[in-house]
């Protein structure tokens, strides 16, 4: 298993960004109000970052000799859930930029500065999302020895746990 590219993942939220900021931007011109960013929300997306490190931390703890005994599905499950955590982040942080976007004209009022203010702050979160993701699936790579003969390409990329 290949790592998850920064690249791929800075395209999602372009994308993502690229389609969403003239659908906001259309619904906005119909009368439609966008609502700042709970604070809940990016409270979650921080606790999932948390949820994601920590069990990436017991997995590279095991594989620094440090942890005996890991079951094998958890440190599987731990790589696949960072990857989905690099992909949702990328994803959301598109979403939220959109919506920080939007108000960036108007931000001499109030509510509108709230409301880019609100969606930045989220939009950051879920960068952080997409870090923890990435650094759990480094943490989760098995380094083989020089002398491994099962070695071969793996060396060079680091397989997962």
């Amino acid at each position: 298993m290949r790592r998850t590219s920064v690249r791929r993942l800075a395209l999602v939220a372009l994308a993502v960004t690229a389609v969403v900021h003239p659908v906001l931007r259309v619904v906005e011109s119909r009368g439609g109000t966008l609502l700042p960013v709970p604070l809940l929300a990016v409270l979650v997306v921080l606790g999932i970052a948390g949820v994601v490190l920590r069990l990436g931390w017991s997995v590279r703890q095991y594989t620094r000799g440090k942890k005996p005994g890991l079951d094998p599905l958890l440190a599987a499950r731990t790589v696949v859930l960072a990857t989905a955590s690099a992909y949702t982040g990328a994803l959301l942080t598109g979403w939220y930029v959109a919506h920080a976007l939007v108000p960036l004209g108007d931000l001499g009022i109030e509510a509108r500065r709230e409301l880019a203010l609100s969606a930045g702050v989220a939009g950051l979160a879920t960068v952080g999302l997409v870090v923890a993701g990435l650094v759990v699936e480094r943490w989760c790579e098995i380094r083989r020895d020089e002398d491994d003969p099962g070695a071969g390409d793996a060396e060079a990329t680091g397989d997962p746990v």
